[in-house]
């Protein structure tokens, strides 16, 4: 093993990423021109720290609206021709040797000096991991001194956040990023879908660009699920003003989809891939997409494409009247028909005003009010401005239209038009009627928690395994003593359980054979077809053994568990929740609909629940084989 290398400051570079300062922090010289004694340089990764060699690659980013290219992401190669030419080899061998923080601010140095030297306009986006981003290292405005010396402002630089380890400390994260932020940086979460915890860092940070995983990109035009875990995303970052990023983005129909979904940015292979000098305008493969006027084929049965669910759902028809129409007779058309709230008044096939049934009522209960205005045209007492309508507008844009305007317009009703000619009348009732369907529609095919598939594309995938002949693992998750944990900390923590059980379930998978849903709650359904399923199973009890008691406090992990009181009020001690897995062998000829294997595996599950602790029960039993 080399000895520690003393580290020797650059005569032109100062500590790279030194952005805060931290009290009680230690001097550390990061970032710097690396020299360690020769005889000592026995290593590739020491010979890389000593020569600085390693290449900066740059990948284009693409606004979907301008069809222009914004930015750029920093990527890093270490030598040609050598085993830690990859990025993974190169972190791999650094955290090997425990020299990752090294290595990563080389690496960033490397980026930001090659980014000036190219002359590159718009952003760059630079990788930086959380250790890094909290190292208690960092001095006050070192890095900015140095990015002034080779022209670069804190403004064209967007601090992307990597998630390659889980992040514990949030606040000490969170705080480091509002420092930045409040210095002229902007930030990026990368790898949304993929990380451990960039939902909650999201939440309660607000980024100003999100980068989704390209797991949830490649394949978005045929994979149903994948579409609407975009637009879900899309509809949360519009909500809270934060910029989308899809990476992977390697055909024309992906850019298609990703474009009509909303989505801001894209990066990928069909934008442009990855080089020393990148181009600095878009393919035009890529601006012939953009600019057409062509739509992306959803894939066939795109379940919750809620955009098309539009205003022509609510459209009710109610005979108009004309302005002219007589007072008289509107009141006796309101008294022959109960349901009626409203009465549209349309001129020559164009609506021109909308009479409230209570307004009209109220008036005419007025002494005298009828004898004066029954034969007075009803253009005296009709609303002149109503909302108007076209049938093509999404319910979805529609309800927050209504949110935010009068409350007249939700109380009277609405008319829906097609290019400006009435076709009916919509309600507020009715449109939170379809609003609420649509929610629990969504709710069976992604679980709003966890983003992952719910009951419906669980049973559609494994109808569809079950048709290919192939067998498969069918694994029952279900987390022990859940809910006293949940009445010990709250929802939130409860949440929080759910969620990391997701990621680590995520993680075991390998997401070109297997499929991980959510069926709610603290249940989860593995379909496994990987050949070492069994390992896996193991590593996602150990991982949750491991992380689980995070989410405790000092004291309930030292005891193992904590008291509180069961449904018959007395006060009982419980463990902390533990992660039971029943798994059971599906063979197609075995088993004839999704219907068997979901009874087959709450059978296993109950099982696995029998036995204490993290436990994995193999149902080696037929299916119609008695206990």
């Amino acid at each position: 093993m080399p000895q520690t290398a003393q580290c020797q400051p650059s005569p032109t570079l100062n500590s790279l990423w030194s952005l805060g300062e931290f009290e009680g922090a230690q001097h550390y010289s990061i970032g710097t021109r690396f020299r360690i004694p020769a005889e000592e340089s026995n290593t590739p990764l020491d010979e890389i720290l000593v020569k600085r060699n390693l290449s900066a690659l740059f990948q284009p980013i693409l606004d979907m609206s301008s069809g222009e290219l914004i930015g750029f992401e920093g990527l890093i190669r270490g030598p040609a021709n050598s085993p830690l030419h990859s990025p993974a080899n190169l972190f791999s061998a650094a955290k090997q040797q425990g020299r990752m923080l090294e290595v990563e601010m080389l690496c960033r140095q490397i980026v930001l000096e090659q980014f000036a030297q190219l002359r590159l306009p718009g952003k760059l986006f630079l990788n930086v991991s959380p250790d890094a981003l909290t190292h208690p290292s960092f001095k006050n405005g070192q890095t900015l001194e140095f990015m002034k010396k080779i022209g670069i402002s804190p403004e064209h630089v967007i601090i992307e956040i990597t998630e390659n380890q889980p992040i514990f400390d949030f606040e000490a994260v969170r705080n480091a990023l509002l420092h930045y932020r409040q210095m002229g940086f902007k930030i990026a979460m990368d790898d949304l879908g993929e990380g451990f915890s960039s939902l909650r860092l999201w939440s309660e940070l607000r980024p100003e660009f999100v980068k989704i995983d390209m797991h949830f990109v490649q394949g978005v035009n045929t994979d149903p699920l994948k579409l609407q875990f975009l637009k879900s995303i899309q509809q949360i970052a519009e909500s809270c003003g934060t910029q989308v990023i899809a990476e992977g983005v390697e055909t024309e129909a992906e850019l298609r989809t990703i474009r009509d979904i909303g989505i801001a940015m894209g990066q990928g292979y069909f934008i442009a891939r990855p080089s020393p000098t990148p181009p600095l305008v878009a393919p035009p493969e890529a601006s012939l997409v953009l600019n057409s006027a062509r739509t992306a084929g959803y894939p066939k049965n795109a379940f919750l494409a809620n955009r098309s669910v539009t205003a022509h759902k609510l459209l009710v028809y109610v005979e108009p009247v004309t302005p002219e129409t007589d007072n008289d007779s509107i009141f006796i058309c309101f008294g022959e028909n109960p349901g009626l709230d409203s009465l549209p008044v349309v001129k020559h096939g164009k609506p021109v005003g909308l009479i409230n049934r209570h307004a009209f009522i109220d008036c005419f209960a007025q002494p005298y009010r009828r004898e004066l205005l029954g034969k007075k045209p009803c253009s005296q007492l009709m609303f002149t401005k109503p909302l108007l309508v076209e049938r093509s507008t999404p319910v979805q844009e529609l309800s927050q239209f209504l949110t935010e305007s009068e409350g007249r317009h939700f109380a009277d009703g609405f008319i829906i038009t097609e290019e400006g000619r009435y076709l009916g009348v919509g309600t507020g009732q009715g449109l939170l009627r379809v609003i609420t369907q649509m929610q629990i529609e969504a709710a069976r095919y992604a679980n709003p928690l966890t983003m992952l598939p719910g009951n419906v594309p669980i049973n559609e995938h494994i109808e569809r395994l079950l048709e290919s002949g192939e067998p498969f693992y069918a694994c029952y998750c279900d987390l022990d003593n859940f809910k006293p944990f949940n009445d010990v900390y709250g929802y939130r923590k409860g949440d929080e359980m759910i969620q990391m059980t997701g990621r680590i379930l995520h993680w075991s998978c390998d997401p070109k054979l297997d499929f991980l849903g959510h069926i709610g709650g603290d249940d989860f359904i593995l379909i496994l077809q990987s050949t070492d399923w069994q390992k896996r199973c193991d590593g996602a009890l150990q991982s949750f053994a491991e992380l689980s008691t995070s989410l405790a406090s000092d004291q309930h992990r030292w005891c193992g568990g904590y008291e509180s009181e069961d449904r018959q009020g007395r006060v009982v001690f419980n463990t902390l929740p533990t992660l039971s897995i029943g798994a059971v062998y599906i063979d197609p000829e075995q088993f004839a609909s999704h219907h068997d294997v979901s009874a087959a595996t709450a059978r296993a599950k109950k099982m696995a629940k029998q036995i204490h602790g993290n436990s994995l029960f193999v149902e080696q039993r037929k299916p119609h084989q008695p206990e």
